[in-house]
């Protein structure tokens, strides 16, 4: 490239100093004519990047883009510069000052991936600034012209405080608006390498950091927690080879079996758009209108009536993955899965009047318990369970396994236990993390591919292009709590809110100036796995997809008597509150297909007679499946005990101080949550003089809130609650919701007063109401704790209410 014509040290000095053109041969110069740090630097930079480029005379791996050689990616040529000037934006970068940093470029690094303590901000002993760093000397009034007059426009000061107040607010999500998140880990069972090379399963008590976003659905993002509603479920894991974010529900299926229908979907359950009403709420003819004309809802509908919809907690619900998905191993080969996430906590979950009360009691029922929860140590775990599957597997199934309304049995395929994951730390601010954060189930790492389901096909698309809008342009996996915590090098640049300061003049590939990077990662990157294809363009699904009621046969069939209950309850209820009677009998004749006892219930609850089965979209035989245990809640009572669960202790003057105080400690000592609840806030006097102060109030504090009640001996602390209303009907309210009660002496004498039966409806001894013996107080206790960490008492409902 160079020749020996040179004669000076300065020739050529003026093309180095120059942005513009060169000579045609030459040796570069020796010197610029002036000596400083940043010509000295130029005088090596400029050079150094004309030998890198030279370096790659052509491309050498552009032959192996076509054929049968494209089939392995390559990976890409590199060369190392002869210095690190070579590569940068400007020789001046060695130039030191506060902002700009120390003067040394850093090499191979993105520090906007570094972990989160690096935009933890404190302002322990530090002046009020504004936003430009401006010491505020007084943060109590605005600039104005005299004392009464009017305010001026040159306070900057106000005007950045408001303007930024103004535009706070970001929009909220379409759906999945009202959220709840923490921090956490995942650990690795074991190596499991040999079915994907997805590194979370690299090998055994290997942990992921992750962040677990819950949600509801349809609500907005100030809508309660505990509305009738399809839970959220979303996992991001970050791994050391780029984010996963495994996007779930708490149910595994969903009520659409095309991404085309989700607009319809979304637009039919929301709120009515002539009065934007119900809020958070499927109970509206819209809804079912569209539900009665898509038979393909029929099993999701089984799952939305039932109690899976209105959970306990967060910590005590399932998730799962939805989809069919692959894993891939290093040798490349695949097999499908199913993920499915299994709280230790055990599946409970709430009544419908009590999900009903708890909206108005505390909206925040949900985001509060997960927050107290970590707080206390009480850390939510769930095991990660894989069904896992091969395709020939999936050809023998009596359904598709890429139709998003189908689950495949546990008894067909059983779960493989592979991990655990803990949440173990909240967030230090709901906005920057729980509501910036973006999942997007195209967000896979090596390892795990995607499968055809055309739903999960479909939001490929949307989750990451809802984004672009939600949080402001392209970079939102700027935002910290979106980084992975591996670098980010690619040649993306620009646009909103841009983070990263690039360095070096390349921002392409192939390139030579750059030396070559980054260079694509070849066999090492993310390769989608190669399926065969031989088909027609079309709009239209598989013959399989067409069987809609199989599988909601299935879910019914599957559930206990009092789940049942529940199920016909909730679609009486739903349906009671649609106008048009065309749309109920519609959706009578869907359910006519699904069972006959599960119409018949709903129709006599409607005042209806039960319609014609709709007609079917098949010839072919519905499949038929043996009952599955596993999709009932009562299969899945939990490892943790009364761990976590809330007991409301009864105390009012004349209690009985030993044993309230004795039982409390031994409540706390196994992990339950007491409180002292009583008329008002303020001191009791016990029995034996000594003062109990009130945690909370009945007002304050009502019954919903709890799992069970200890009413303590003590007749005027008895005589004293029974002469409050609200005390009585809390009391009912325990009964009425299945919660264990525990009586001791004349606290019996409270639930009598409140009504409440000795005996079950059928006349059999209720497990759930335990009547201390002061002789024995221990044995009582015991017993409470026993049936508080089982399941309600659902052998007290009565349809309606008798209590």
């Amino acid at each position: 490239m160079t020749s020996s014509k040179h004669t000076s040290p300065v020739d050529g000095a003026g093309s180095i100093l120059s942005t513009v053109g060169g000579p045609s041969d030459a040796n570069p110069p020796q010197s610029l004519g002036v000596s400083n740090p940043v010509a000295d630097r130029l005088l090596d930079k400029i050079p150094a990047e004309q030998d890198l480029a030279a370096e790659r005379p052509h491309n050498a791996t552009k032959a192996s883009e076509y054929g049968d050689a494209a089939r392995t990616p390559t990976e890409g040529e590199t060369y190392k510069p002869s210095t690190h000037a070579a590569t940068g934006s400007t020789a001046s970068e060695i130039i030191a000052n506060d902002k700009v940093g120390d003067g040394n470029p850093p090499k191979g690094e993105n520090p906007t991936v570094d972990p989160l303590d690096r935009v933890r901000v404190d302002p322990a002993d530090r002046v009020l600034t504004t936003n430009q760093g401006v010491p505020v000397a007084d943060n109590q009034h605005s600039l104005k012209a005299g004392l009464r007059g009017p305010t001026l426009l040159e306070d900057f000061i106000l005007r950045e405080k408001i303007s930024h107040f103004d535009h706070e607010r970001i929009p909220e999500r379409v759906v999945h608006a009202r959220g709840s998140a923490a921090h956490g880990y995942f650990e690795s069972y074991d190596d499991f390498s040999s079915l994907t090379r997805a590194v979370p399963f690299a090998k055994k008590g290997k942990r992921t950091p992750v962040f677990l976003r819950f949600s509801t659905v349809a609500g907005e993002r100030g809508s309660t927690d505990t509305a009738r509603d399809v839970r959220g479920f979303a996992v991001k894991f970050y791994t050391e080879e780029g984010n996963w974010d495994l996007v779930g529900n708490n149910i595994p299926v969903f009520f659409i079996q095309d991404a085309m229908k989700f607009p319809d979907l979304v637009h039919a359950a929301k709120p009515e758009p002539h009065h934007a009403m119900p809020q958070a709420a499927t109970a509206h003819d819209t809804f079912w209108d569209f539900a009665s004309l898509s038979p393909e809802i029929a099993h999701m509908l089984m799952w939305v009536m039932s109690d899976r919809a209105i959970p306990r907690s967060y910590r005590t619900m399932q998730g799962f993955g939805v989809h069919t998905f692959r894993l891939i191993n290093a040798q490349g080969e695949a097999r499908f899965v199913k993920f499915h996430w299994t709280p230790l906590q055990g599946t409970h979950s709430l009544v419908w009047d009590e999900a009903v009360r708890i909206s108005g009691a505390d909206p925040d029922f949900h985001r509060r318990d997960l927050w107290e929860s970590i707080e206390a140590g009480n850390f939510p775990e769930w095991e990660l369970g894989l069904q896992i599957f091969t395709e020939e597997q999936a050809a023998g199934f009596a359904f598709d396994v890429l139709d998003p309304t189908k689950i495949i049995p546990e008894e067909l395929v059983p779960l493989t236990p592979v991990g655990k994951l803990v949440l173990d730390r909240n967030p230090d601010n709901f906005f920057a993390e729980t509501e910036q954060v973006a999942f997007c189930t195209s967000h896979v790492v090596p390892g795990i591919d995607f499968s055809n389901d055309p739903l999960l096909q479909g939001r490929n698309f949307s989750y990451q292009d809802t984004q672009l809008t939600r949080l402001g342009g392209p970079n939102f996996h700027e935002i910290p709590i979106n980084s992975p915590i591996v670098q980010i090098q690619n040649n993306q640049r620009d646009g909103f809110h841009r983070q990263a300061i690039n360095r070096g003049r390349v921002n392409y590939e192939p390139n030579s100036l750059g030396g070559g990077v980054p260079y694509q990662a070849g066999k090492a990157g993310f390769t989608s796995f190669p399926e065969p294809i031989a088909a027609d363009k079309v709009r239209g699904k598989p013959e399989l997809f067409a069987d809609h009621y199989s599988q909601a046969r299935l879910f019914w069939q599957s559930q206990s008597a009092p789940e049942q209950n529940h199920i016909v309850n909730a679609f009486r209820f739903e349906l009671t509150r649609v106008q048009t009677p065309a749309v109920r009998i519609r959706m009578l004749a869907l359910l006519a297909n699904v069972d006959a006892t599960l119409v018949a219930r709903v129709a006599e609850g409607l005042g209806l007679e039960v319609p014609e089965p709709l007609p079917l979209a098949t010839d072919a035989p519905i499949p038929t499946y043996p009952p599955s245990p596993a999709l009932s809640l009562l299969s899945r009572p939990g490892q943790t005990g009364i761990k976590g669960r809330r007991v409301a202790v009864l105390v009012a003057n004349g209690v009985d101080d030993k044993a309230v105080k004795k039982q409390y400690a031994s409540l706390l000592e196994d992990g339950a949550v007491p409180r002292m609840v009583g008329n008002m806030l303020g001191k009791v006097k016990a029995a034996d003089g000594d003062p109990i102060d009130v945690e909370i109030s009945v007002e304050a504090g009502p019954s919903v809130m709890y799992d069970a009640v200890i009413v303590p001996d003590g007749a005027l602390a008895a005589e004293a609650l029974g002469k409050n209303a609200q005390v009585l009907e809390f009391l009912r309210e325990q009964y009425r919701h299945g919660k264990p009660i525990l009586a001791y002496g004349t606290g019996s004498d409270l639930l009598t007063k409140a009504t409440i039966p000795s005996k079950l409806p059928d006349g059999a001894a209720d497990p759930g109401l335990i009547l201390g013996d002061a002789a024995n107080p221990d044995a009582a206790l015991a017993a409470f704790k026993t049936a508080l960490a089982g399941f309600r008492v659902f052998a007290r409902e009565t349809d309606p209410p008798s209590v």
